[in-house]
């Protein structure tokens, strides 16, 4: 844990809760929570780099990046794997460095490269079987704020 200097997250089903509102005029809404809001701030205060790597290329991401100012966030992401490397290099981090939270099948090629793998409770199946650690709290209801809370605890 103490080795732990940076946290990747995916979007939806981490952040959020996976499902999506759309307005009458097409707007797209996701919901957000303040205890993974209050987590990302911790982590940063901690001195951990954070970043996001989600598959849509959606407005809200760039938002919520904003609100936590994370400079550097990957959007519209096919190959997650190649995202968490490129991340690393350009951040001078070693793999094992990246703890890295998904909770859906493209999500597992860059968890077999972090060093600390975690999803939240209500992720799919394969993806609780192939992680570190299964939160008890689902996405976008805290999963994040536990994952960060856990690797703060256990620093030395």
């Amino acid at each position: 844990m103490a080795a732990i200097k940076a946290i990747a997250l995916d979007v939806d089903g981490v952040l959020t809760d996976g499902g999506i509102w759309w307005g009458p005029n097409g707007e797209e809404w996701k919901r957000f929570c303040f205890a993974d809001i209050m987590g990302v701030s911790l982590a940063r205060k901690a001195g951990l780099l954070v970043t996001l790597i989600s598959g849509e290329d959606s407005p809200l991401v760039d938002r919520y990046a904003v609100k936590m100012n994370l400079p550097d966030i990957t959007k519209g992401c096919k190959d997650k794997a190649s995202a968490l490397r490129a991340y690393a290099e350009r951040n001078q981090l070693q793999l094992a460095e990246i703890a890295f939270m998904g909770d859906d099948v493209n999500d597992l090629a860059a968890m077999e490269l972090a060093g600390l793998t975690a999803a939240p409770a209500d992720a799919r199946p394969a993806v609780r079987k192939a992680v570190a650690m299964v939160t008890e709290a689902r996405g976008g209801n805290g999963a994040v704020r536990e994952l960060v809370d856990h690797i703060l605890s256990n620093r030395s």
